[in-house]
C-alpha cells in the first residue's frame, strides 16, 4: 500500500488525514450508489471531480485517476461502468485507513 501513497510531510496534512478517509467512506457509501440509481450524471460528475481533485491534495493519485475515469463516465451516463467503481473506491480508502491505524497516523 505504502508504494502507491505520496502521503505529504505535512503535519497539518496528516492530521486531517484520518477525517478525509472516513469521510470519503461514509460519502461513496451513502451517496454514490445513489447517484448511479438515480441516474444524476451531474451530481456524478461533481462528485468525481471532487473526489480527483481532493485524492490528488492528499497524495492519493491512483484514487484521482480513478475520478477521472469517473467522470468520464458520468459525461456519457454510463451508469455500468460507473457502477463498478463503487467497490473499487471504497476498496482504496478502506485499505488507506489500515494503513494509517497500522502506522499509528489514525487518530
Amino acid at each position: 500500500m505504502e508504494d502507491n501513497l505520496n502521503i505529504p510531510e505535512d503535519p497539518f496534512v496528516r492530521e486531517l488525514l484520518p477525517e478525509f478517509v472516513d469521510t470519503w467512506i461514509d460519502d461513496l457509501k451513502s451517496q454514490y450508489k445513489k447517484l448511479i440509481d438515480e441516474q444524476k450524471s451531474e451530481e456524478l460528475y461533481r462528485m468525481a471531480h471532487t473526489l480527483k481533485g481532493s485524492c490528488y491534495q492528499f497524495g492519493m493519485n491512483e484514487v484521482g485517476d480513478l475520478g477521472i475515469q469517473i467522470m468520464g463516465f458520468a459525461k456519457e451516463k454510463n451508469w455500468e461502468k460507473a457502477a463498478e467503481m463503487e467497490p473499487i473506491l471504497i476498496s482504496h480508502f478502506e485499505k488507506l485507513k489500515e494503513y494509517l491505524i497500522v502506522n499509528n497516523l489514525y487518530f
